[in-house]
């Protein structure tokens, strides 16, 4: 990895700039940390669609020697730099601006002399570059950036974005990274959203919001990305799209966000129905908090709302016959906090009440909550499950809690997802009050019941999640749409539904779903994500079959989520019991294999084992993988001159790499039947087909040995 004394070595920051240095021999280079990113702090400041983004990056030279040489700073696409500054003991130098061709060759210039295939992925871009002086043993310099462009709307969604990856620069954590946010415009923002989980997001005002991340001692693995609308109705919807090639269906995501508030008198008017289990299992604290659940849910009514509660244990006990206006709720707060919990668990009578009350000219909805097993009445949950679903009008919304571990998940789970509700389970060391509260915050205000939506143009969308048809909207959530479209083209959407009983529709227009590739790569692991978590809680509520199980395992190897049933995908045997070769080492010649994930023998899910903290857990997992409304953290590869880490599955955009026999291979990559493109990794061939087909440059930037399948023609890197 390490060059001859005479040339030069560099350590690769990814968007943290590019930092050339005269090499050290190499056990100096060896036995010590050299130069590293020891802080990363971004500020954005967005004024209209105006992004001015304030970089400053801290290098430390934890070496016993003096490092100097150049810093490269590669830029987004039409980035205008107004400040580029390298603090030398407090005395600011000033650097220059490179242009996309002279940037181009400098990067390609570095790949061919470390063999290091890391930048190609910012060739053609323009770079801002200056010089370092030396940087004493042991002591730090600062590099601060400010740069500026426009963020264009694509469907009306606008887009900032900064790379953070940093899994390509060495093995050693980034010490500080922070990123903060703010945006504020002269109309109110609609849609506000990041894949990243762990960026947080909080408005501010109607026009402004603001979004952060911080981390610490770590190699970032997800980018910055932000998306946000302007509210043009009353609900927004913000469309983004992914098509891998113009020869494949697309995808989408379609995000429908209700104002964040409304005044009380305009949610819609909803019955609630709380059924608590009053059994002995639930006495003591676990019942205390039940009640104050309970109390949370009957404080939280909307004037126009109904309630009641049902309590069960042997039997069941409700507060009144029929559902109640919402000023009632004080006198059966009172009510509720006289009881003490004993008795057994009769589930199915408390349901059949439940469904009795539950009126079907109003929303409905219905808080189930249980620690047990039914042990009284009815006990086959089957049985219950055909009553319930006998009585219970369509209308009905219910949300089932589990608490502890001695649940039927696979009863909870089936009577949620059947009335277009949810399963939340309560760890023992949980608090029943924060599950209860925070869903029905979410729930606590419909804006729009029966949502459908039409369209008007040559595009089909199919394979949703949630499936059609759509859950009522709420005031202050979102509603995330994930599917696949066929055709193309600009289309009209409508949304169509009801307010209190009378016909609503919005419409958007200029909606466009592109027939070229490009987009989100992201939209398509969401959706991927979303419909494993469905098809595998079919599985687990209804048993296997073969084709169940071929589509997990297919989706599964395409886009790297990882199964049951993919879990074995790299063995030991598939892998020749051979180490990543160090980069310049002699290699034998790889043997690639088109890929098949193996086929498993054994059933994944016992559908015996429906309670104990086995089943609950793996209730939760997937309950939480269907509704899912980030993109996993996807398996990223630690590569620096193309030398992966003992990692041996990673995901580029939407694309699935396996180490194989010495080769980053595309799990596309399924039949040797394909045309085949070979080029030999950095010769005139390599660097023509990158410029030729620039999509490639990402998945080149793998590793020397590379195989990825686009528009069904397989590229090969060779040595």
């Amino acid at each position: 990895m390490w060059l001859r004394r005479a040339s030069l070595a560099c350590l690769v920051f990814l968007m943290a700039g590019l930092l050339i240095l005269p090499s050290l021999a190499p056990a100096q280079a060896q036995n010590s940390l050299g130069v590293v990113l020891q802080a990363h702090r971004i500020s954005v400041s967005i004024r209209e669609q105006l992004a001015v983004t304030t970089v400053q990056q801290t290098f430390l030279n934890s070496a016993d020697a003096p490092a100097e040489g150049v810093y490269l700073f590669p830029l987004p696409d039409d980035a205008a730099v107004s400040d580029l500054v390298l603090y030398l003991d407090g005395q600011p130098i000033k650097g220059q601006l490179l242009e996309a061709d002279q940037a181009r060759r400098i990067y390609e210039d570095i790949v061919r002399r470390r063999r290091d295939p890391v930048l190609l992925q910012y060739v053609g871009r323009r770079a801002v570059q200056l010089n370092i002086f030396p940087i004493p043993p042991r002591s730090q310099r600062k590099v601060e950036i400010t740069y500026s462009h426009i963020l264009r709307a694509e469907n009306g969604v606008l887009r900032y974005s900064y790379p953070l990856k940093t899994d390509y620069i060495s093995a050693l954590p980034v010490r500080e990274v922070s990123v903060s946010l703010e945006a504020e415009a002269s109309a109110p923002v609609g849609t506000i959203y990041s894949p990243n989980p762990r960026v947080l997001i909080e408005r501010l005002a109607e026009k402004r919001f603001r979004a952060s991340l911080e981390l610490s001692d770590v190699r970032a693995r997800e980018d910055f990305s932000l998306f946000y609308s302007y509210r043009e109705a009353e609900i927004d919807a913000a469309l983004l799209t992914y098509r891998a090639s113009a020869l494949e269906d697309g995808f989408f995501m379609l995000v429908l966000t209700p104002p964040l508030r409304v005044e009380r008198e305009r949610s819609l008017p909803k019955d609630v129905l709380i059924v608590l289990d009053q059994s002995g299992s639930m006495a003591g604290e676990k019942w205390r908090q039940a009640q104050a659940a309970a109390r949370f849910v009957l404080n939280a009514l909307m004037p126009q709302d109904r309630f009641n509660l049902i309590v069960f244990s042997s039997g069941y006990r409700v507060y009144a016959r029929s559902p109640q206006p919402a000023g009632a709720a004080r006198e059966a707060i009172a009510w509720l906090d006289g009881l003490e919990a004993l008795g057994a668990t009769d589930i199915n009578a408390a349901l059949l009440e439940a469904a009795r009350q539950a009126d079907p000219q109003r929303s409905t909805t219905i808080l189930f909550l249980t620690d047990g097993l039914p042990t009284e009445g009815v006990t086959d949950p089957e049985r219950i499950l055909a009553n319930f679903g006998a009585a219970a009008p369509r209308n009905a919304r219910l949300f089932a809690f589990g608490v502890g571990y001695d649940v039927d998940t696979v009863l909870l789970d089936t009577l949620s997802s059947a009335y277009g509700g949810t399963s939340t389970y309560v760890q023992p060391n949980e608090d029943i009050e924060a599950a209860v509260s925070g869903l029905y915050n979410k729930i606590s205000a419909p804006i729009l019941a029966k949502p459908a939506l039409e369209i008007d143009g040559n595009v089909i969308l199919e394979d949703t999640y949630p499936p059609f048809p759509l859950p009522d909207l709420f005031a202050g959530s979102q509603l995330i749409l994930t599917g696949r479209y066929r055709g193309e083209g600009t289309i009209r959407l409508t949304l169509r539904g009801e307010v209190d009983g009378e016909a609503q529709r919005f419409t958007y227009a200029n909606l466009r779903f592109p027939a070229t590739a490009g987009g989100e790569a992201f939209v398509a692991r969401l959706w991927a994500t979303r419909k494993i978590g469905a098809l595998l809680n079919t599985i687990r509520l209804r048993g296997e079959n073969a084709e169940l199980v071929e589509s997990v395992r297919q989706l599964s190897l395409r886009y790297g989520i990882i199964t049951p049933y993919t879990a074995y995908l790299i063995q030991e045997d598939d892998l020749g019991r051979r180490e990543p070769p160090q980069l310049g080492a002699t290699a034998l010649p790889p043997t690639v294999v088109p890929l098949q994930p193996p086929m498993v023998t054994t059933a994944v899910f016992d559908r015996d084992q429906r309670s104990g903290a086995p089943a609950v857990a793996t209730a939760s997992a997937l309950s939480q993988m269907g509704i899912a409304e980030v993109v996993p953290v996807a398996p990223t590869a630690v590569a620096l001159g193309g030398v992966p880490s003992p990692e041996r599955i990673v995901t580029v955009r939407d694309r699935t790499f396996v180490w194989r026999n010495g080769v980053w291979v595309d799990t596309r990559y399924t039949s040797a039947e394909l045309p085949r493109v070979q080029v030999t990794f950095l010769s005139d061939e390599y660097f023509a087909l990158l410029e030729q087909r620039p999509e490639l440059r990402e998945y080149f930037a793998l590793g020397i040995r590379v195989l990825v399948v686009l528009e069904g023609t397989v590229y090969e890197v060779v040595e």
